[in-house]
C-alpha cells in the first residue's frame, strides 16, 4: 500500500434511497478500485447502504432529523472532520451543499432541480415540504459555492441555469450525464386489455398526476368508456396528494391506480403499455423515459428541458405544455386513433466541454484538473 496516498472525502449523509443512493453506491464502487493511490474516507448515513472494500467510513444517522442538523453538519462539524483528516486533497459533496472545509480542492454534485421548480400554493395542501425544500435548495446551493473548482449537473440545461443562478462560470461545471447499466430485467408478463397509456412516478405533489388524470377524463367523456386504460404507479392512499388524487379521480373508469410496482412489474408494465405519459414539471434526469425509450413506442412528455434532454434518441415524441390538460388529451386521442404525426425523432445531443460519462473520467478532472 501507498504509505503517501492522498485523501479524499466524500460526503453524503443525506443520501438514503431511489437514484441519489445509486449515485453514492456508483461512486463509491468506483472509489474502491483506487485505494492503493488514495485514501477514500465516505460520511454517510448508514454504512450498511455502501459498504465497499478499502473506504474508511464515518456514519452520521442524526443529520436527517432537520435542515438545522444539516446545516450545522455542513459548515461546522464537516468542517472539524476536514481538520482532523487533513491534508485533504478532494472533499466532493455529493448532495447539492457546499460545506466549509479545508481541501486542496473541492467538487459538488448538484443532485436536485428544485431551484427551478415552480411550486404552488396547492403544494403546502399537499406537503409543505416540496415547496420549502425548493426555496432551501435556492439558499442551499448558493451558501459557499465559490469554494467549488468544478460542479457537477447530470444535464446541459442545469449547467445553464445553475451558472446564471449562482454566478458560476459555464466551465466550472462538468456535465455528467447518468450512465446506461447493462442490467438483465427479467419482466412481469402483463395482459392488458385496452390501449394502455402509463405513467410511473411516486405519489409526490411535483409530479403532476392530476394533469394527466383530468385529460384522462376528457378523453373518456370524448371517446367512450372500455376504449383505452391509463395506468398510474399510484394508490390513492399513500399521502394527502394520493388521496386526493383518487377522491378526485377515481371515479374515472380508464384510469387504473395501480400502486407501487416492483421492478419486474414496472418493466412488464414498459412491454406492455402501448405509449408513456410523463408530465413532472421538475426532474433532475426522468429515469422512466431513458427506461421506456429502449422499447421504441411513443412517448408524450412535459415540455420541459429536462424532458428534451432525457428523450434525445428516442424515435417517437412529442411534448405538451405541463399543465394544458387539453392539449394532452388532444394529443393521447391522435396516439388511441393511430394518428402519429404529432410524435417525431428526438436529435441526438452533441454535448458540450466538458462532459464526462464515466466516474473514471470524472475523477481524473476532478484530481488532475
Amino acid at each position: 500500500m501507498n504509505r503517501n496516498r492522498k485523501t479524499i472525502v466524500v460526503s453524503a449523509v443525506n443520501l438514503r434511497k431511489g437514484g441519489t443512493l445509486t449515485i453514492l453506491r456508483d461512486c463509491l464502487q468506483y472509489l474502491s478500485t483506487l485505494t492503493r493511490d488514495f485514501r477514500v474516507v465516505a460520511l454517510v448515513h448508514k454504512r450498511e447502504l455502501c459498504d465497499y472494500e478499502g473506504i474508511e467510513y464515518r456514519e452520521m444517522p442524526d443529520i436527517i432529523r432537520g435542515w438545522g442538523k444539516r446545516l450545522w453538519c455542513e459548515y461546522v462539524t464537516m468542517y472539524r472532520i476536514s481538520k482532523e483528516l487533513a491534508p485533504v486533497y478532494l472533499w466532493l459533496s455529493l448532495h447539492d451543499t457546499s460545506p466549509r472545509v479545508l481541501a486542496e480542492r473541492q467538487a459538488v454534485y448538484c443532485q436536485t432541480a428544485f431551484p427551478f421548480y415552480r411550486w404552488s400554493w396547492q403544494d403546502f395542501r399537499f406537503d409543505y415540504k416540496i415547496p420549502l425544500f425548493a426555496c432551501f435548495t435556492r439558499f442551499a446551493y448558493r451558501m459557499n459555492v465559490h469554494s467549488n473548482r468544478h460542479l457537477i449537473v447530470q444535464q446541459e440545461w442545469l449547467r445553464e441555469g445553475l451558472s446564471r443562478m449562482l454566478g458560476v462560470s459555464r466551465d466550472k461545471f462538468i456535465v455528467a450525464p447518468p450512465g446506461k447499466k447493462a442490467v438483465k430485467i427479467v419482466s412481469e408478463k402483463i395482459l392488458k386489455k385496452y390501449f394502455t397509456f402509463f405513467y410511473a412516478s411516486t405519489p409526490d405533489c411535483h409530479k403532476n398526476f392530476e394533469s394527466l388524470c383530468e385529460a384522462s377524463r376528457l378523453l373518456e367523456n370524448e371517446v367512450g368508456k372500455g376504449r383505452f386504460t391509463v395506468v398510474l404507479t399510484v394508490r390513492g392512499d399513500e399521502n394527502k396528494y394520493a388521496s386526493w388524487l383518487k377522491k378526485k379521480w377515481g371515479e374515472v373508469e380508464s384510469i387504473d391506480f395501480a400502486g407501487f410496482m416492483s421492478r419486474e412489474r414496472l418493466y412488464g408494465y414498459y412491454q406492455a403499455a402501448d405509449c408513456l405519459v410523463f408530465p413532472s414539471k421538475v426532474e433532475t434526469w426522468g429515469l422512466p423515459i431513458s427506461e421506456f425509450m429502449e422499447t421504441g413506442k411513443p412517448m408524450l412528455l412535459a415540455d420541459l428541458p429536462y424532458a428534451h434532454e432525457t428523450s434525445a434518441g428516442s424515435e417517437y415524441t412529442a411534448f405538451f405544455p405541463a399543465t394544458d390538460v387539453v392539449e394532452l388529451k388532444n394529443e393521447m386521442k391522435k396516439i388511441l386513433e393511430g394518428d402519429w404525426t404529432s410524435l417525431k425523432k428526438i436529435p441526438l445531443l452533441t454535448g458540450e466541454e466538458p462532459i464526462v460519462y464515466t466516474w473514471k473520467e470524472l475523477f481524473e478532472k476532478l484530481v488532475k484538473e
